[in-house]
């Protein structure tokens, strides 16, 4: 863990993209509390990421303030991974290799002989 000089001002530690628990200990050893809106057990709260954060890093502020942390994304801002998948229209032509070869039939016909 870190200890920050005793000074009035601490800088905000980078948290996004960091678990529960080391956004605590980051924010522990930078001087500053941790406020999770999101999250009413954040004090138990283990593998969840931080998704955002305010104040952003970097800023100054009093040590012992407030930095409030997300674990979910807010309305409209992207959340959910990859996203939903729907097939888009037109659907792809079935087929594929089967497009292009003859349907099969008699298999002696295509080395000229006749099926017995």
């Amino acid at each position: 863990m870190r200890i920050t000089p005793k000074t009035p001002e601490v800088r905000v530690p980078k948290l996004v993209g960091l678990m529960a628990m080391d956004a605590r200990v980051a924010a522990e050893a930078r001087g500053v509390l941790l406020a999770a809106p999101d999250r009413p057990d954040f004090h138990r709260t283990v593998v969840d990421y931080v998704v955002r954060q305010y104040p952003l890093p970097g800023v100054e502020i009093p040590r012992g303030a407030v930095v409030t942390v997300w674990f979910d994304f807010g309305e409209g801002e992207g959340g959910g991974g990859a996203g939903v998948r729907e097939p888009r229209i037109p659907n792809p032509s079935g087929g594929g290799l089967q497009r292009e070869l003859d349907e099969p039939g008699d298999p002696y016909a295509v080395a000229g002989f006749s099926a017995p």
